[in-house]
Formats: C-alpha cells, sequence, structure tokens
C-alpha cells in the first residue's frame, strides 16, 4: 500500500515536471512566429505603399489638373498665318543683248578710210561721224560743177539783159513780137542751166557727204570693225554696230508653263552674273512659239542704258507675273504623303486636326496655300511629322515674319 502510494507520487512528479518545461517551450515558439509574421506584414506594406503612390499620382493630377499632365505633353510652335497680298515671281535667265541693235555700213562709194573716230562703247549723237573716208576726187568734180553753176549763171544774166533791151525797142518797131520770142526762150535755157549745174553739185556734194561713215541714230557704239588705210565699199558689209537710244533687253528662257503666266507690260528685275546691282526692267515682248526640242520660249525685258549692262553679258530675272491674295506659310508647316498635302491645326481643345490643303508657288518667302485654310486658323510650324490626329499639345504661339 506504501510503495503504491509512493509509486503514484513519483509518476505524478514526473507528469508534472514535464508539464513545466513544455509549456515555457510553446511559448517561445509562437512567439517567433507572431514576430516573423508581423516582419512579413510590415514588409508587405511598405512595398504596396510605394506601388500605390506612383499609380496614384497621375490619377490624382489628372484629376486635378497639375503639372504632372503638362510635362508629358509635347509643345508645338503655331502661328495664326492671316492672309496677305502674294506676287507670283517667275525667274529665268538669259543673255543681255541690244534691243535694237543697228548694223552700220558703207553708204556710198566707199573709198579708202583715212580716219575711224569712234572706239566700241563710245556714245554718240544721230548723224555724227563714225569714220571718214577721202575724197581728194570727189571734191575735184564738186569744183568742176561748182564752176559750171558760175558759167551758167552769167550766161543767164547776159540773156536777161538781151531781153529786156528788146522788149524796151519793140514798142518803136524796131524788134518784132518774134524776136522777143526767141529772147525769151534763150533766158529760160540759161536759167534752166543753172538749176542743172546746181542740182548736179547738189547730187555730188551729197554723194560726198555719204561718203562718211555716220551713225544712223544716237546711241552706243558696241563694236567696230574697220581701221585707217583700209578700202571700203558697198559690199565690205558691216563696220560698226550700235545700240539705239543704249537701250539693252535681257532674252530669258522661260519653261512653257512659266511662259504662259508673263504678259508684255509685267514688272522685272534683272541682276547681271557678276555683281549684286539690280536694274528694273519691263517685260516688251513675250515669244509667240515655243522651241519643241526644249519647250521654253523667250520673254524679253527692256532696260535704259546703264554701264554696268553689257551686251552678251548673263543675267538673271524676276518677273513679277501676278498677284494674290491668299495664306502664305514656311515650308516646314506643309507636310506630304500619298494622300497629298496638309498641315496641323490645333483647335480649342489643344488637339492637332490634319488638315489637307492646296500649294500654290514656292519662293524664299514660303509656300502659298490656295485653299484649305482662311488664315485664322492655329497652324503648326514645326513638328507637324511627328504629330498624330487628336494629339494634344501644348501650343506656343509665335508671329510670322
Amino acid at each position: 500500500m506504501h510503495m503504491n502510494y509512493e509509486a503514484g507520487m513519483f509518476g505524478r512528479q514526473e507528469r508534472l515536471e514535464f508539464t513545466g518545461e513544455e509549456t515555457p517551450r510553446r511559448s517561445r515558439r509562437w512567439l517567433w512566429i507572431a514576430a516573423a509574421a508581423l516582419v512579413v506584414f510590415g514588409i508587405l506594406g511598405i512595398f504596396m505603399m510605394r506601388g500605390a503612390k506612383p499609380a496614384e499620382a497621375p490619377k490624382e493630377a489628372a484629376a486635378k489638373g497639375g503639372p504632372g499632365t503638362n510635362s508629358q505633353l509635347p509643345t508645338v510652335t503655331v502661328a495664326v498665318p492671316g492672309r496677305q497680298t502674294v506676287q507670283t515671281i517667275v525667274t529665268g535667265t538669259g543673255s543681255l543683248a541690244a534691243r535694237r541693235e543697228m548694223p552700220v555700213g558703207v553708204a556710198g562709194e566707199g573709198g579708202l578710210v583715212t580716219r575711224v573716230l569712234v572706239e566700241p562703247g563710245s556714245w554718240v549723237n544721230k548723224g555724227a561721224v563714225l569714220a571718214t573716208v577721202d575724197r581728194s576726187v570727189q571734191a575735184q568734180t564738186a569744183e568742176s560743177l561748182a564752176a559750171q553753176i558760175r558759167v551758167a549763171q552769167a550766161d543767164a544774166r547776159l540773156a536777161q539783159a538781151d531781153l529786156d533791151r528788146a522788149q524796151r525797142l519793140v514798142a518803136n518797131g524796131f524788134i518784132s513780137k518774134a524776136d522777143i520770142d526767141r529772147k525769151t526762150a534763150t533766158r529760160d535755157q540759161a536759167a534752166a542751166r543753172v538749176r542743172v549745174a546746181q542740182a548736179q553739185l547738189s547730187e555730188t556734194q551729197a554723194r560726198n557727204r555719204r561718203l562718211d561713215i555716220r551713225a544712223p541714230e544716237a546711241g552706243l557704239v558696241l563694236t567696230r570693225q574697220v581701221e585707217p588705210g583700209q578700202i571700203v565699199s558697198s559690199g565690205s558689209g558691216v563696220l560698226f554696230r550700235m545700240a539705239m537710244g543704249g537701250q539693252v533687253e535681257l532674252r530669258t528662257q522661260l519653261a512653257e508653263t512659266d511662259l504662259q503666266r508673263v504678259r508684255a507690260g509685267a514688272q522685272a528685275e534683272v541682276t547681271p552674273t557678276g555683281t549684286t546691282q539690280t536694274f528694273k526692267g519691263q517685260v516688251w515682248q513675250v515669244s509667240p512659239v515655243i522651241d519643241p526640242q526644249t519647250r521654253q520660249g523667250i520673254a524679253r525685258v527692256a532696260l535704259s542704258y546703264d554701264p554696268a549692262l553689257r551686251p552678251g553679258g548673263f543675267a538673271t530675272a524676276r518677273i513679277v507675273a501676278g498677284a494674290q491674295t491668299a495664306v502664305m506659310l514656311p515650308q516646314s508647316a506643309v507636310q506630304s504623303d500619298t494622300e497629298g498635302n496638309y498641315v496641323y491645326t490645333i483647335n480649342a481643345k489643344n488637339e492637332a486636326v490634319r488638315t489637307p490643303v492646296t500649294t500654290g508657288d514656292v519662293t524664299e518667302a514660303g509656300v502659298t496655300i490656295t485653299s484649305g485654310l482662311n488664315g485664322t486658323e492655329r497652324v503648326v510650324l514645326t513638328a507637324g511629322a511627328f504629330l498624330n490626329p487628336g494629339q494634344k499639345v501644348i501650343p506656343n504661339l509665335q508671329k510670322l515674319k
């Protein structure tokens, strides 16, 4: 009985001791698990907080219209072009020449050239002597004719005196009426011989004057093809070339399409090669034919005399072929694709809108828009190739120069 009691007591004591050690261990294990769980939940919370802020920022900025939205929109340069008077300019090149070139040669019998009085580039008046021809023989002929005139005049005076005396005597019956008629005829013949001699002298003098080579009109001497000592005649050809009045013209070659737009009277500016000086001129003739090989025609621009304008030189011309009121844009604003030419305009919502346009002349000032714009739109000047229809932008308004 006693033994059973001790045994029982011992067994209970062991169970009590075992139970006392196990309880602290379990408590520590749950503490570690709880701490680990807190760490894990803390890390997850941090990551969730960091991931939520960037995602929510654009939404909040978009809702508030803050700077977060504008920072992501492209900025484009725009302008309101308006409408202006645009001149249609046709350009061409060609050579300078005398507008009215006058070839000067021998008008008379010719002979030995004794003097040449002008050089190329000389300005002469109408009738000025360009070169003289020896006239020693012709001068002697003129002297002979002059002497014949004096003889004929003496005969005419004598015949007139005889007639006067006869008329005084006819009243007394000493001379008949028939004698008066004969003396009158003699007087008339003598007077006629005087006129014939005078006409012959005048003819000879005129021929002698034609021996001199003279300017037919006032103008500029362009070339000289004669020298002293040279024998010339009517078959010698052109001895001088002159520009009547010094007038020069530019014979510019224009394409067939450009020639159709040019009219006589159009104003032009001519710039000779090798200089920046510009001369005002006017189109005075447009070629009525087109070269079938080159498909070009000639427009002739009249120019006033100036030493800087040298016939034979090369020059360029800008001809005002007309004017129209239209929209003018820089070339960077106009885009092109398979559908045609277009520009981007910005609507009231600052969205890019593709606007088809029809272009006209392209000049240094820009491109003429003949249709598609009325001039009041905000047109994108640059970066149009990088935009898409409906894309929102930040417009930067500028004035066109």
